[in-house]
Parts: C-alpha cells; structure tokens; sequence
C-alpha cells in the first residue's frame, strides 16, 4: 500500500513522519508532495520518504491520497487531480470545512474519508475525529484507523456536522488551552515569579491536572470540589469566574469556531 501526502506543512509532515511508523507500511511507501521549492529540497534530504513536485508523477501510484493543504487551495487542487484519479483510490483530507460531497464533486471519487486533527499530533498525542463516505469499505475504514491513530488517538463521529463541531472543540482547543496558561503565567510574573518560575509553575500544574483527571473516572466538577473548601483560595478563585461567567465565554469561543467551520463549508 502507498500513501500519498499533499501539502508538507506543520500537519501534512506530521502525519507523514506518524505513518512511517504504521505496521500497514514498508519503508519508502510514503510519498510527499510540497509545491515550494524549498519544502522539497527539505524533503529530499528525509530518507524515508519519497519527495515530489509534480502531481501526475505520484497521484497515481497512490492507494490513499491523504491532502493536508489549506481549504482555499481545495479547488484548485482537485481540478488538477480529477484526470489524474483511480475510482478505488481514498482521500483522506483534514481541511477544515470542505465536505465530502465537495470533495466527491471536485474529485469524481467516492471514498472520502474527512478528518479533523489537533496540533499535539506533533508528539504523538493528537486527537483526530473522522466521518467517512458510505462508499468506504469496513476493512478500509480499519486501514484508515490504523494510520490516524499513528499521531496519537481517533475517533469515528457519526456525521460531519460533528467534524465541524470537533473544529471548535478539539481542533481549535489546544490554542484555548494555550490561552489560559499565558493568562495564568502573567499573572505569576505580575505576582513577582521570573518569567522561568511562571512557565514551571503553569506548565506543571497543566500537566498534573489532566494527569489526575485521567487516571480517575471523576468529572472535572468533582476534582474542583475536591480542590475548592468553603471560604478558601480556590474558591475565591472559581466564584470570581464564575461572577465573570467565565464558562459562558468559554462556550461561546468553542461555538465561533465551529460556526467558521460551517462558513468555510459553504465556500465549496
């Protein structure tokens, strides 16, 4: 079997270097296209990889063709590829918004498989949902799995409404995350940590936390419990978020990207 991976940015690449390590794929099955000049020069130097520029020396060697470029290139993209196409091919693409059926449009394929990573995938610890076209076989849709799963966890969502929904959720979600820890660390460099003390202090707490949280079946509200006593610091804390209706804006943040999901859907 050969993987085809369009589009060599921070996603593309990553599940390139995820996929070399699946059990379904031998050495130099991997193939990569990257249109700039210097991404391919970059690649070339990549062992295990086979590097392309040009779509018509690859596209059809492939048995998943797996597109990590933006959504405005989709067009484009699969005008040039429609002649280029195999009916039992699979296309597994993680632009954001664009649809199986645009896809099915734009290709003439039927196996579309439409994912939605997050940026930890970069370590191995990503989460990508994915909704796959009826047209993909069950033996097919373990293949596709089986290489999601190489960049961290997957799961199968029932529609692709959801995908756009795991857009606000686990796709955009690091950056949320990211947001509250530069929150925090200001705060300590304002309460007098150095910059170093702040980025210790936050980055560990982070971590310890999700620890404590998977390794237990308690719910985030039974762990703030357990944290918060009546009338202490970190109910001091809590109530002021709440007042603030922290919870409310946190949704209504998640709820935005999801709404930008479905806008750029209807740009294709």
């Amino acid at each position: 079997m050969k993987v085809l991976v369009i589009g060599a940015g921070n996603m593309g690449l990553t599940y390139a270097e995820g996929m070399v390590k699946s059990k379904l794929l031998k050495k130099k099955n991997i193939m990569v296209l990257d249109k700039s000049e210097e991404k391919f020069e970059e690649l070339n130097k990549i062992s295990h990889f086979d590097a392309f520029e040009k779509l018509d020396d690859c596209v059809p060697k492939a048995d998943i063709i797996f597109i990590a470029v933006k959504p405005y290139h989709a067009e484009a993209l699969f005008k040039t590829i429609k002649s280029l196409v195999k009916p039992q091919q699979i296309i597994i693409s993680i632009m954001a918004g664009v649809t199986i059926d645009s896809m099915k449009r734009m290709t003439g394929l039927t196996k579309i498989v439409r994912a939605m990573p997050n940026l930890p995938a970069k370590i191995g610890r990503g989460l990508t949902s994915y909704v796959t076209s009826p047209e993909v076989s069950r033996i097919e849709k373990l293949t596709v799995e089986d290489l999601l799963d190489t960049t961290g966890k997957s799961i199968e969502v029932g529609n692709e409404k959801l995908i756009d929904a795991s857009t606000g959720i686990s796709g955009s979600g690091p950056a949320y995350v990211f947001y509250f820890m530069q929150s925090m660390m200001e705060a300590a460099t304002q309460m007098g940590f150095s910059k170093n003390e702040s980025t210790v202090l936050v980055s560990q707490t982070f971590l310890g936390a999700v620890e404590l949280f998977n390794q237990s079946n308690l719910s985030p509200n039974s762990w703030m419990e357990r944290v918060a006593s009546k009338g202490g610091t970190t109910r001091a804390a809590l109530d002021s978020m709440d007042d603030n209706k922290i919870n409310e804006l946190i949704k209504e943040a998640a709820f935005a990207a999801f709404s930008r999901a479905v806008e750029l859907g209807k740009a294709h």
